[in-house]
């Protein structure tokens, strides 16, 4: 299967994103003095913006590349859920699957930049567990999702408390019966909850924290590669996919595994990198790429976005021209 045909694959794939979404909202303008009342800048307002983002940016990714997104996931009885919804909607990604919640707050992340420079974020948002009410409902809401048919799950989890232990096994156990692939991008809170997923995709700090492992991957890959040993026991994983960093990704399957070296880059900016491998991966495993595939594309995927300032979503047409160029 030539590279062409298989990016065709992935249009209309229903994916189901389920995960912690949140708002990110941007305050910019210009910084001329200091504050008299205490040593800080102060921020003439120019401008103000708010984009999707956490779960949610893995769905615009999901979108650009042809796929339809269903995002997942519990928001306020708030301005900024409402705001959140609208953006979603504005972009065409069905919003079957959010939950509101009264007990909850909507997740924004508020960054104050000046000069392109980053002074300050300011976060809201609620990390408490979900309420057993909203649990049982969020779980239905997924099953009645997977019944209207899908073709893969992503798990986006940021540790804010929506990804509970019951959420997570529920789908995982549902997807197993429905043969359809599950992929995790995970973080420390839950890592090993996730037994039994095709795709387990931590980077390489998420894996040491994860697992309680302290090496330098530069000069201890056996001791790197007995971590993911223990965590494919405790796991039962069909594939692990490790984000390396400037080293590339990792990769392995019960039979076969490859280090796939980044390439060289100009490095703008590393927001958002990560939501752009998984969605690259699952769509790349749902259609039919070998192994070392998935880790081939996926890597030049993280490392396009990469190049580009703030949270951006990859270019299919760029990824091709990428990908063909440099793997045939």
């Amino acid at each position: 299967m030539n590279y062409k045909d298989l990016f065709d694959k992935f249009n209309g794939l229903r994916i189901l994103v389920i995960g912690d979404v949140m708002l990110d909202a941007y305050v910019m303008g210009k910084v001329n003095r200091i504050s008299p009342e205490a040593p800080v800048p102060i921020v003439s307002l120019e401008n103000e913006d708010a984009r999707i983002g956490g779960a949610g940016n893995v769905a615009l990714n999901l979108l650009a590349l042809g796929a339809k997104p269903i995002i997942c996931g519990v928001i306020g009885e708030d301005s900024s859920g409402d705001k959140l919804l609208n953006l979603f909607e504005k972009n065409g990604i069905s919003t079957d699957g959010l939950v509101k919640s009264i007990a909850r707050k909507t997740t924004v992340k508020t960054r104050v930049i000046s000069n392109k420079q980053q002074l300050l974020r300011i976060d809201s948002e609620s990390t408490f567990l979900l309420l057993e009410s909203e649990e049982i409902k969020l779980n239905n809401t997924i099953q009645n999702i997977i019944n209207q048919g899908i073709d893969g799950i992503i798990f986006e989890d940021y540790n804010k408390g929506v990804l509970t232990d019951s959420v997570i096994q529920n789908t995982i156990k549902i997807a197993k019966e429905k043969d359809i692939p599950t992929a995790v991008d995970p973080k420390k809170e839950n890592f090993l909850s996730y037994k039994g997923v095709s795709l387990f995709k931590p980077n390489l700090k998420e894996l040491k924290e994860g697992l309680n492992l302290n090496f330098d991957f530069n000069s201890n890959k056996e001791l790197f590669e007995k971590g993911i040993e223990v965590l494919e026991e405790k796991l039962q994983n069909e594939i692990s996919f490790i984000t390396l960093s400037e080293f590339g990704v990792f990769i392995k399957n019960q039979t076969e595994k490859y280090y796939v070296p980044a390439h060289m880059r100009s490095i703008s900016d590393v927001s958002g990198a990560g939501d752009t491998v998984i969605a690259v991966a699952t769509l790349c495993l749902i259609s039919g790429a070998s192994t070392k595939q998935i880790a081939e594309i996926s890597n030049l995927a993280g490392g396009l976005v990469c190049e580009k300032s703030g949270v951006v979503s990859i270019s299919k047409n760029d990824l091709l021209k990428e990908v063909s160029e440099l793997l045939s």
